[in-house]
């Protein structure tokens, strides 16, 4: 690990979703009447990596809200 990161190399996976694309979901977070599948499938990923960056609304599609 060390000599990948003297060569510039950091350990783990890309991120998904860019600074645009969070930036995105929270705005269409705010439109309650937007389902989170909606709005993942926008962003080319699934529910499940859409709860990742975004814990808090599994609670808001739990509700009914959506």
């Amino acid at each position: 690990m060390k000599a990948a990161a003297a060569r510039g190399r950091k350990g783990g996976r890309r991120r998904k979703l860019s600074d645009e694309d969070l930036a995105t979901a929270r705005a269409l977070l705010k439109d309650a009447s937007i389902p989170v599948a909606q709005i993942a499938k926008r962003l080319g990923v699934s529910r499940a990596t859409f709860y990742a960056y975004f814990p808090g609304s599994r609670t808001r599609s739990m509700s009914g809200a959506g």
